[in-house]
């Protein structure tokens, strides 16, 4: 059964071409950014910038990290990143496997225990 996350997020951004897609989550994730950057090619985007439509071919990213990361995460992809404005937009997870929240804290540097890493809702 799920447990209740209280850290957990995802952070969704684009890169230019799959390349820049690698590179970005490979370094956050040596850096301890990140735990894991699921790196999805060839999407396409359509948005306004600077008062024209535009389209383009990007890659996506998902990169799994924790509340306490953020800051340096974003200050970090903005350092990195070819995009003049980066997108950076953070999804709270609302729960997942024990083990699997539990090894994400760990490759974030944050040995926690499950008492500290992860909330339940049962009762005792």
């Amino acid at each position: 059964m799920p447990e209740s996350s209280t850290s957990a997020r995802i952070v969704v951004t684009t890169a230019a071409n799959s390349e820049e897609a690698t590179r970005l989550g490979r370094t956050l994730v040596e850096e301890r950014l990140v735990a894991c950057a699921t790196l999805v090619p060839a999407i396409e985007s359509i948005y306004r910038w600077k008062g024209s439509v535009e389209s383009s071919v990007e890659s996506m990213l998902l990169l799994k990290t924790n509340a306490m990361q953020l800051k340096a995460l974003e200050a970090r992809l903005q350092e990195l990143h070819s995009y003049e404005t980066p997108e950076f937009l953070v999804l709270p997870v609302e729960a997942g496997s024990r083990g699997y929240l539990e090894w994400m804290n760990q490759c974030l540097g944050h040995d926690l225990s499950p008492a500290t890493a992860i909330r339940t809702d049962k009762t005792e």
